[in-house]
């Protein structure tokens, strides 16, 4: 979308500058109450808010950031669930709205510790988080924001695709603006990255933080090894890469030249989804406070793996003192 096609929306209630707006996913997770136990013969489930973008709002809230969302739900139950939860969570919900065509989507997991967690996506015809138009955004708040967070997913169907770009365009990579990599392969078309790599070329040109796991960072990049990706995500335009590669820690690299590479923290792991999202709001938190490169990844990772040792995703993002409890134990 060239410059001149961006609108320019004015807002009454834009003046608040948040620490952090995310743009993307939300849904309700219905996790199993029964560990080890295929879904076919799961008798009984938790309720949650989940979505990725929601997460990482609901993770930084519980830091103690100012933060909201941009996404939409269905004009159904499970969407006056969502914002009822995104208010108990102290997330601002202000530009979350409803689209009558599309029900809420949900989302089941299986939960197989510790490292086998298949997710399964209801989000057909189509998820209403999809639905985010250019019309619609507040840009002068986007701009406003200290962080801006999007992801891969907001660029995977029309007319997200083309908000996602244009809000990133307007924030003019002021402040902070990261992108959250978030491969989810089956909401591409059968061409996959073949079809998501321009996208996420154009989005890594005005974000100024990349963040993905090794999948993510080879289908943004189309190299594999952790050092190789972060070198290849700064040479597509970002300032701080930040490559999560699973049990072997996370790498961190910024174009100044710091660089970190911390260990994962170990924990006894009850279901591991959820500890990306937990990671993110904790980078914010890190980000936002000023930290060195390595405390704030180090924090982020101890964020991570206390949501890997609950059940939930947002309802268990930790609060700080939870955090230096276990960085203080580890």
């Amino acid at each position: 979308m060239p410059e001149s096609a961006v609108p320019r929306v004015a807002a009454a209630d834009s003046a608040e500058a948040f620490d952090l707006i995310t743009m993307g996913r939300i849904g309700v997770d219905l996790y199993p109450l029964q560990t080890g136990v295929p879904l076919a013969r799961v008798d009984s489930f938790g309720k949650f808010l989940g979505g990725s973008a929601a997460n990482v709002a609901v993770a930084a809230a519980r830091l103690g950031r100012s933060t909201a969302v941009i996404t939409r739900t269905g004009q159904d139950p499970f969407g006056t669930y969502l914002h009822e939860e995104l208010k108990e969570f102290g997330v601002d919900d202000r530009w979350v709205t409803p689209v009558a065509a599309y029900p809420t989507p949900v989302t089941f997991c299986e939960i197989f510790p510790p490292d086998d967690f298949p997710l399964y996506f209801y989000r057909q015809p189509k998820a209403p988080d999809l639905e985010i138009r250019t019309d619609e955004l507040d840009y002068f708040a986007i701009r406003a924001a200290r962080i801006f967070w999007i992801t891969g997913t907001g660029l995977s169907k029309e007319p997200s695709r083309s908000a996602t770009l244009a809000a990133l365009k307007a924030r003019a990579r002021t402040g902070t603006t990261v992108f959250d990599l978030d491969w989810r392969p089956m909401f591409w078309n059968s061409r996959g990255a073949e079809t998501a790599r321009p996208y996420y070329a154009e989005a890594l040109r005005h974000a100024t933080v990349a963040v993905g796991n090794l999948d993510e960072c080879e289908i943004a990049t189309g190299v594999r090894e952790p050092r190789a990706c972060a070198e290849a995500l700064l040479d597509a335009g970002v300032e701080l890469a930040v490559v999560k590669q699973g049990p072997r820690g996370v790498l961190a690299v910024h174009r100044d030249g710091t660089e970190a590479e911390v260990p994962p923290v170990p924990v006894d792991v009850v279901n591991g989804l959820g500890a990306g999202d937990a990671f993110g709001g904790s980078l914010c938190h890190g980000l936002l406070s000023g930290w060195e490169l390595e405390r704030t990844v180090r924090y982020a990772n101890a964020a991570g793996a206390l949501v890997a040792s609950r059940l939930a995703c947002s309802s268990a993002m930790p609060t700080g003192s939870e955090v230096e409890n276990l960085l203080a134990r580890a």
